[in-house]
């Protein structure tokens, strides 16, 4: 585990690695650009390199020693619920969740259909939070797979936000997260994008948190929308 940066989140957990890219958001992938520099660095886990999908057993007993609750990123560096991931090994990270209700675990995925191919063979405690990652109008199907997921909490990570989603359908859907891009060549986020999801959720109840507008300087760029900072949070009453 590793605290993070992530301003949604407080530390990353990853039972297992590696991924591949699968949708247009994949094309500046931070854990592509990490995993790159953890295996220079000798790190073992990722010896094998990005497209190397690994399971980590050893990182099963972990989130029993940490001491206090923590919300914690699930597979920052990977997807769970990638076709390579044995169902058999998800309900062992879903086991670990399930017997540590101290913690809050937020898993994201862009393998929206293996969540719901999944779902009943799973055990959803409430301090699982299932996303998915929508980045462009191209895969907005995705939330009806997490919407026939048995997540308690389930939420949206509409990052990096590469085009607008307009008359989104958020029944079901407990939290949404924007962001832009990022980096050397980060692709452009209109602000009307932004500015018309934080409508839609407003309208529909939901919560709403912007977490950066990116660009090839994020920290000065910053995360005010409207001349303010959105924080919000999903409502545990809601699980």
């Amino acid at each position: 585990m590793a605290q993070s940066s992530i301003e949604w989140t407080e530390m990353t957990w990853n039972p297992t690695t590696g991924c591949d890219k699968i949708s247009a958001g994949c094309k500046f992938c931070y854990a592509e650009v990490m995993t790159k520099r953890l295996k220079a660095m000798g790190q073992e886990k990722y010896a094998g390199g990005f497209r190397d999908i690994r399971t980590h057993e050893s990182e099963l007993l972990r989130p029993f020693s940490w001491k206090s609750p923590k919300v914690v990123f699930v597979n920052s560096m990977s997807d769970l619920f990638h076709d390579k991931v044995p169902v058999s090994f998800i309900k062992q990270v879903f086991q670990t969740m399930n017997d540590c209700p101290q913690h809050t675990f937020q898993v994201l995925t862009k393998r929206a259909e293996n969540v719901e191919k999944y779902s009943k063979l799973l055990t959803w405690s409430p301090n699982i939070w299932m996303g998915v990652s929508v980045e462009d109008e191209q895969v907005v199907h995705r939330i009806d797979n997490l919407r026939n997921s048995g997540a308690a909490i389930k939420f949206l990570s509409l990052e990096p936000l590469i085009g607008p989603l307009p008359d989104l359908n958020l029944t079901g859907i407990d939290w949404v997260i924007v962001g832009g891009e990022s980096g050397r060549k980060p692709r452009p986020m209109n602000p009307e994008w932004v500015l018309d999801i934080q409508r839609q959720c407003a309208e529909q109840g939901v919560a709403f948190f912007f977490k950066q507008w990116g660009g090839t300087n994020k920290k000065a760029a910053g995360r005010e929308l409207n001349g303010r900072t959105y924080d919000e949070m999903p409502s545990l009453a809601a699980a």
